[in-house]
């Protein structure tokens, strides 16, 4: 016999246009438009809001409307078509006699296929449209695109060749050659059946070596930065002395010189602390990673950010505005909306009620997706207007000491969203501000109190030890523990780990790594 039993449980579960808010509020304005397109693609009852239809119907509205306010629109019309038509019989009569007497047009001058180019193009652009400042985009080549194209420029017979593209299809991105020869010379016989040894391929190696970039093809760091200090001696740029010295550190006493232990290495090296340090300052100058100028180098540097608020200082007020130039206004297609009320009062078969059940729900699929791009707008804007008025004071000045403790919460407590939802405000957005452009990111930091009680933010922390690893001897670089000391003497009471935190999240070296001569 079966027990039946009744309980009552609490599911919190979301709905389709919540998912879909949520989603859309991560997104950041560059995404947005291009979701907005792929929505009108997908829903052909949605569409953008004052389009050409919309002023062509008013356009011809009018002109009916001033048409029959016109009374003598007609006789106008009838006189104007005939002096027109008059007019185009006196041009072909006087053309004819022209051509009749040796007299011809210009037009006789032109074949249809020798049209002049004014005639094809138009320069129709006004002064204010801002057409130099567009940016022409290359096509960027591969760092093996550039090998291969120097290879073909040495002497080598069909099979040196193949082997060499071979050992350039294994270098990497940054060139280098990461794989042992020896493994290079089975991957060879058994793929190109070709037999061939270590020392065959040292020997095209070096020659791969002697391409540009300096230092590709290089097996490690040391061997490329040595075959960069030899390019320079050979091609007699620079002190030959000092380059010497470069390459005796690099060949001799790499593990010294990655520690950076420099009184090791003058006391081994005949030279003086003058040769020594422009040796050492020749090496710190080399490209460890010869290959990164190809590659996806143009691609990085043709990404750009658009900010998804414009905040602007007229007079000491701040105006906060949502970056919507490129996102389009949205509505509904009238046609379908039409096509829904006359149906529905009509009896419909069963594939017209097919159809209206798909128009009804491509219809409020169309409201969900309007109301959601509102409900973001206006989320967006009150977060960010909330963080202006936590952060008033920097938002005027840009002084970033005057940036106060702030987190999640706070920003969640104002505006009473979740702290979920604030996050994924804050998250991949950026604001232009008269003093910059700065991720949301940015303006969120933790706090802690002085001696003095005073709370202060973790980035104000941040900035004093950077002005001080900025100003300290380079001979002798300020550890942690020194730091920390120095922060305590100006009132911040912290620990000599958290200034360490601190030191890996701006990206400074520790203090050995920072030494110079």
């Amino acid at each position: 016999m079966l027990n039946l039993t009744q309980s009552l449980k609490q599911i919190q579960k979301l709905s389709p246009q919540q998912i879909q808010l949520i989603k859309l509020l991560e997104i950041p304005t560059i995404q947005l438009e291009q979701r907005i397109k792929r929505e009108i693609e997908e829903n052909p009852v949605l569409e953008e809001g004052g389009g050409e239809d919309e002023d062509r119907d008013r356009q011809e509205e009018d002109f009916d409307q001033n048409r029959q306010n016109d009374d003598s629109y007609e006789e106008d019309y009838n006189e104007n078509t005939k002096e027109i038509e008059d007019t185009e019989d006196y041009i072909q009569d006087n053309y004819q006699e022209d051509k009749l007497s040796g007299e011809y047009a210009p037009d006789d001058y032109y074949d249809d296929d020798e049209t002049p180019n004014y005639r094809l193009s138009a320069n129709n652009y006004s002064d204010d449209d801002d057409r130099k400042n567009e940016i022409p985009y290359t096509q960027a080549v591969s760092l093996h695109e550039t090998l291969l194209s120097q290879l073909g420029l040495g002497v080598m017979n069909e099979r040196e060749q193949l082997l060499a593209e071979y050992i350039i299809g294994n270098i990497d991105d940054d060139g280098y050659l990461r794989r042992d020869l020896e493994s290079i010379t089975d991957d060879i016989a058994f793929s190109a059946n070709i037999e061939t040894d270590e020392k065959e391929l040292k020997k095209l190696l070096s020659i791969i070596q002697e391409f540009d970039p300096a230092g590709v093809g290089a097996r490690d760091i040391q061997e490329c930065l040595m075959i960069q200090v030899v390019r320079k001696y050979k091609s007699g740029l620079g002190d030959k002395n000092v380059l010497k010295t470069a390459y005796k550190i690099l060949h001799d006493y790499f593990p010294e010189f990655t520690k950076k232990h420099y009184e090791k290495i003058i006391g081994k090296i005949d030279a003086n602390e003058k040769t020594m340090k422009a040796a050492i300052e020749e090496i710190t100058h080399l490209n460890p990673k010869p290959g990164s100028i190809y590659g996806n180098l143009l691609a990085k540097n043709s990404q750009h950010i658009i900010p998804d608020f414009i905040l602007e200082d007229n007079e000491g007020e701040l105006i906060l505005h949502l970056n919507s130039k490129n996102v389009p206004e949205l509505r509904l297609n009238k046609t379908y909306s039409d096509m829904i009320e006359n149906m529905s009062k009509k009896t419909a078969s069963q594939k017209e009620k097919e159809t209206l059940l798909f128009v009804k729900q491509k219809l409020d699929s169309a409201k969900w997706f309007i109301e959601a791009i509102r409900q973001r707008q206006n989320t967006l804007m009150e977060t960010m207007q909330a963080i202006i008025t936590f952060q008033h004071e920097y938002f005027q000045e840009g002084d970033e000491t005057k940036l106060k403790p702030m987190i999640l919460k706070d920003i969640a407590e104002k505006t009473g969203f979740d702290i979920s939802t604030i996050s994924r405000v804050a998250n991949s957005k950026y604001i232009q501000t008269h003093f910059g452009i700065f991720p949301l990111k940015f303006f969120f930091s933790e706090g802690m109190q002085t001696d003095t009680g005073e709370e202060v933010s973790t980035r104000e922390i941040k900035k004093i030890l950077k002005e001080c690893i900025d100003k300290e001897s380079k001979q002798r670089p300020l550890t942690d523990e020194k730091l920390a000391q120095i922060l305590q003497q100006r009132g911040y009471q912290i620990a000599r780990r958290t200034v360490a935190k601190y030191r890996e999240q701006m990206n400074i070296l520790v203090a050995r790594l920072r030494k110079k001569l």
